[in-house]
């Protein structure tokens, strides 16, 4: 059963990471919603998980691929987790989430920082169904991590 069903597993955590990917690139360039810098970072654990799931998917003998989902989903926790703690009031702002550019001496550096200026990590720029984007990205995170070491659980009790 675990070599049969394990295609289909790295294919399905494949699609869905690409799925989420577009998601935020279509709400970034399409709908002209900023992305703050952990936003950005989010979005790291993802791109790895396409990658682990793709040599998961043509190298599926070994059980790596699946620890290495459980790593980086559990890495995605954290990241969207602290990013959550800041939308709330619960962590202060990391230095670059803010747009203090005072430190600037140089005018022209100043010019130049200023007109790349992403959002503050605190601020909900967008939402659905009154959740902020990255509230959705660590339920998804957790069910993923869950779902994964449950598939691990399972196909080593076999």
């Amino acid at each position: 059963m675990f070599d049969k069903f394990q295609n289909r597993f790295y294919a399905i955590i494949l699609i869905f990471s690409l799925f989420t990917i577009l998601s935020a690139l279509y709400i970034e360039h399409i709908l002209l919603i900023p992305a703050c810098k952990l936003c950005l970072y989010q979005r790291i654990p993802y791109i790895l998980s396409i990658i682990i799931s793709f040599f998961g998917i043509f190298f599926s003998k070994s059980k790596i691929w699946l620890y290495l989902l459980i790593i980086t989903f559990s890495a995605s926790i954290i990241i969207s987790g602290y990013h959550l703690g800041i939308e709330n009031g619960v962590f202060a702002e990391f230095s670059g989430c803010t747009n203090e550019n005072l430190d600037k001496i140089d005018k022209s550096e100043l010019l130049e920082s200023l007109s790349i200026l992403l959002p503050n990590c605190k601020v909900v720029n967008f939402e659905i169904f009154g959740f902020s984007l990255a509230t959705i990205n660590f339920i998804i995170s957790i069910a993923l991590l869950v779902i994964i070491i449950k598939y691990l659980r399972d196909e080593t009790n076999q």
